[in-house]
Parts: C-alpha cells; sequence; structure tokens
C-alpha cells in the first residue's frame, strides 16, 4: 500500500481525507492532475496577454467587480484579497480541521479549473506534509462566497505571513515556513482567488464529522443495547416482523443490531414476562435510531460529492474553445442544510440517550438502587451526571436551530444571498461532540447497573461493550470525582474503540 494518497479531484472520499488529516497519512498530487492544473494556468497567462477582461483576475471583487485593475497591479490585487479578508474571529480551528481543510482545497484545485500555478498547488501539499498548520480561526465565514475569511488565513502563512503551528508551537507563518525547508509563495494573477474562493472550511469541519457520526450511529446501538439488557428490556419489541412492517429498512437495520448484540442475554425478558410493555426509549430505539439513519446517508452522499467539486470563480475551461465563466459554485447551500441536517439527526440520539440515563438512575422506573450507588444519601452516585446530559441535550436542541435559513446581504447586496453553511458545519460538530459524552454516560450507568445483576449474564455484543469500559473504569462503590471517568467514556467512544471491540465479536453493525 502506498504511503500516499493521491489527490486528483475525482475519487478522493471521506476516509481519505481522515487518513491524511487525523492520522498522518502523506498527500500527493496525481499525474494527470498536475497536467490538468498547468493546461489551466495556461489559459489564464494567455487571457493577461490578450489583455481579456476577467473577474477576479483584472478587475476588483465582489461590489468592485466592474472596476479594472491594470497589468502592474495583478500581483498586489491578489495580495490585498488575502489581507482583506483574513479577519477571522474566535479561537483557531483544530489541527486535524485545518489539516482537512488543506486536503480539500489541494484537491479542489487539483481538478484543473481554477488557472493557479502547479508549484502554488504543490506549496500547500507540501506544507500538509511537513505539518505546517496555519492558525485559522473558526468564525467569520457566511458560506459565500465561499469560505473566504478562513482559507485568507491558510493563504496568509503560504506567504510567509499570518501564524502557524509547527512541531506544536505556535509561531509567526514566516518562520515555521523556514523551519520546515518551504519558500512562500509570491501569488500572481487569480492564484488568491482560487485558494480562498471556495467551500473547504466549511467541507473541512463536516468531513470529519460525517466520519465520526458514524460512529456514533453504531455507537448508539451498542450502549441502547446495554441499556436494555441492564433495565431487563423486553426483547420482542425488536423481533423483524414488526420492523418489517414498518416498511423502514434503517429501522429494521437497527432492530438487527440490537439483536445480533443481545444475542445469549439472560437478562432480557419475553413480553408478559415481567410487565407487558417497555417505555419508549427502549420499546422504541430501532424506530428512533432508525430515524437517523437515512439523513446520515444523504449528508454524506453530499459531503462525498462536494469533497471532488470545484467550487471556485470563475472556472477556467481549457480544453476545445478555451473559456472563463463566472458562476456561483462557491455558494455553500448544500452543505449548509446538509449539515443542519445532520446536527438535527445526531441531537435525537442524544435526547433519547438522556432519557434512557433517566430510567436508569430512577428507582422508580428501573428497580434498581437510587442513581445506581449504594448507601444512596450519603452518595449521590449518578445524580448529577444525569444533569450534566440533561444541560447539553438542551443545548443541543438551540445548536440544531438551523443555520442554513438565515442569510443576511454582504458586499453592498452584490452578494445578497449566502449560506452560512460554516456555521452548521461547526454546529454540528459541536453537537457531535455533546452526544459523545451523554452516550458515555449511558455507557457508564448501564454498567453500573449491571454490576447490581450478573454481568455473566448479559449478550455476546454487550458483554464486549461492558468488558471495554471496565478495563478503563471500574464500578463506583461510593462517590468519587466522576469527570474523568466521563472522559474517559467519552474518549473510548470518539476514538472509535468500543465500536471496534464490539464488531470484533459480532461483525460489522449495520
Amino acid at each position: 500500500m502506498s504511503e500516499y494518497i493521491l489527490l486528483d479531484g475525482n475519487t478522493v472520499s471521506i476516509e481519505d481525507v481522515v487518513e491524511i488529516a487525523r492520522f498522518g497519512k502523506l498527500a500527493a498530487l496525481e499525474d494527470e492532475a498536475k497536467s490538468r492544473i498547468v493546461k489551466s494556468r495556461e489559459c489564464v497567462e494567455k487571457f493577461i496577454a490578450e489583455g481579456k477582461a476577467i473577474y477576479g483576475l483584472n478587475t476588483g471583487f465582489g461590489k468592485f467587480s466592474d472596476i479594472a485593475i491594470t497589468a502592474d497591479q495583478l500581483d498586489e490585487l491578489q495580495r490585498n484579497l488575502i489581507y482583506a479578508d483574513a479577519v477571522g474571529i474566535g479561537r483557531p480551528f483544530d489541527t486535524e480541521i485545518v489539516r482537512a481543510i488543506m486536503v480539500l482545497r489541494a484537491n479542489a484545485l487539483a481538478k484543473g479549473f481554477s488557472g493557479i500555478r502547479l508549484s502554488t498547488v504543490e506549496t500547500l501539499v507540501e506544507m500538509v506534509n511537513k505539518r505546517v498548520h496555519p492558525i485559522i480561526r473558526e468564525k467569520g465565514s457566511v458560506g459565500s462566497s465561499g469560505d473566504l475569511c478562513p482559507l485568507a488565513h491558510l493563504v496568509l502563512v503560504m506567504m510567509g505571513e499570518g501564524e502557524a503551528e509547527y512541531n506544536g508551537v505556535v509561531m509567526p507563518g514566516a518562520e515555521a515556513m523556514a523551519k520546515a525547508g518551504i519558500e512562500p509563495v509570491v501569488l500572481k494573477a487569480k492564484e488568491g482567488l482560487a485558494l480562498i474562493n471556495g467551500t473547504c472550511a466549511m467541507m473541512g469541519v463536516s468531513v470529519l464529522t460525517v466520519y465520526d457520526a458514524l460512529n456514533l450511529l453504531k455507537t448508539a446501538d451498542i450502549v441502547a443495547t446495554l441499556t436494555v439488557e441492564a433495565l431487563e428490556g423486553i426483547r420482542d419489541a425488536f423481533d423483524p416482523r414488526v420492523h418489517k412492517a414498518r416498511n423502514q429498512r434503517w429501522q429494521e437495520a437497527v432492530a438487527r443490531n440490537l439483536l445480533r448484540l443481545s444475542e445469549g442475554s439472560q437478562l432480557t425478558t419475553a413480553q408478559g414476562e415481567q410487565r407487558m410493555q417497555d417505555g419508549y426509549t427502549l420499546r422504541c430505539v430501532p424506530q428512533i435510531h432508525g430515524a437517523s439513519r437515512p439523513a446520515y446517508e444523504y449528508v454524506r452522499e453530499v459531503i462525498e460529492n462536494e469533497i471532488n467539486a470545484a467550487t471556485d470563480n470563475p472556472l477556467i475551461f481549457p480544453d476545445g474553445e478555451m473559456a472563463v465563466i463566472s458562476g456561483g459554485n462557491f455558494h455553500g447551500q448544500p452543505v449548509a442544510i446538509a449539515m443542519d441536517t445532520l446536527g438535527i439527526a445526531v441531537a435525537e440520539l442524544g435526547n433519547v440517550s438522556e432519557r434512557r440515563i433517566e430510567r436508569l438512575v430512577n428507582p422508580t422506573l428501573s428497580g434498581l438502587p437510587a442513581f445506581l450507588v449504594k448507601n444512596g444519601g450519603l452518595n449521590c452516585g449518578f445524580m448529577v451526571p444525569q444533569y450534566a446530559a440533561a444541560a447539553v441535550v438542551s443545548e443541543n436542541k438551540i445548536l440544531a436551530h438551523p443555520a442554513s435559513v438565515d442569510s443576511i446581504p454582504t458586499s453592498a447586496n452584490q452578494e445578497d444571498h449566502v449560506s452560512m453553511g460554516t456555521i452548521a458545519a461547526r454546529k454540528a460538530r459541536e453537537i457531535l461532540g455533546h452526544v459523545e459524552y451523554v452516550l458515555g454516560i449511558e455507557w457508564l450507568c448501564a454498567a453500573q447497573a449491571v454490576d447490581f445483576k450478573d454481568k455473566g449474564l448479559l449478550g455476546k455484543g454487550s458483554r464486549m461493550a461492558y468488558n471495554t469500559l471496565r478495563g478503563a473504569v471500574t464500578f463506583m462503590e461510593s462517590d468519587r470525582i466522576i469527570y474523568p471517568d466521563m472522559d474517559q467514556a467519552s474518549t473510548l467512544i470518539h476514538s472509535g474503540a468500543l465500536v471496534n471491540a464490539v464488531e470484533a465479536v459480532v461483525g460489522d453493525l449495520e
């Protein structure tokens, strides 16, 4: 297997981006992509020589698009664009998101529609591989014309300016580039615009969030199964005949997951054995979790398509009759609506998990010691982790309000509808992080509940879920500082350790 992932502008996947951004695999431009980049740049040089008026090449930007720029000012125009757009607000993006942004921008340029020089794209790829990470502030993009503000902070470092993180230390961009042995870029005509006019900041957040969401969907099924067993839930509710009658395939898939995970369980009960029906948060897990699955599939398709999209403006078409066309591929609305959808779908997993936590800690509902602790009163047990879960679940309801339905015109109404797609992506990622904690709290509570029974009676998959947690977090005999346990559970979920351990026993979950 090659140590490089090839960026060709056409076939890069979500997993490819994550391999580079999170796990440090190297990137390289594919040979045909290099040829396309060169051919596109040759068109730009030809247009410059002919004196043809082209937006962003020899005109101003936005409302200034009708103002001509003289030939001797073209480089200054691009430099000024980056200076003007680097107006980010707030804390920096995480390093893995910055790396994803860089990879996505290089891959978009590899399509060969941007008119940028090959050497400039190669500098960007070299920065990824040598781990020069621009400090990109999270806020300031309205998602059209693309992610101008965050991407401008990226380009500052390419120019030897701004700030970057190198070897774990934040330093001036020029110093980071020098330490890495990378020559800064002097932007030429069209290049500043080619680098910043696109959806790659919202996409950097989105790609990692979509990747993590699949892990979360599986985690929700695993943790819910452990809770069902801890509460001696009724297995008949997951009978395939029930779910086939609904005609919702992802509901059926979740029901199959629950049955596989609880296979061999002696804790689940039959209908009428202890009670006739369970509460909805147990009985309706397939219906609730299953409803988030088609939303995820839709979002994944949008994001995978956008990875290999040309999203700047104008686009250069070098084949046949050469053309340069101004359009609107920078507009982030497809990503905005998709990520708003994902935020809602993921928030629901947290909503129902928090309600299962309540069933576990409430002795009236569980038949277990109050708040899952001995000597209640002297000890509070898991009383307050449920508060914490309730707090972030409530916050998620605010965050789940869609960003994509909002728009504030910019550039003197030239850019009169914007997507807010970067906000949608950031909100979805924050929701996901909250739900990882909520599911972690449920996991802690379910394991504690099992310890009041007999862990040997668990099903095959849920037993592995229990063992995975107990390898890191012990039974709580009496009150102790709980947040490290919550952190540990959340980390095991986010890293995929829980899903990997369980799937090693039961096979891949649907």
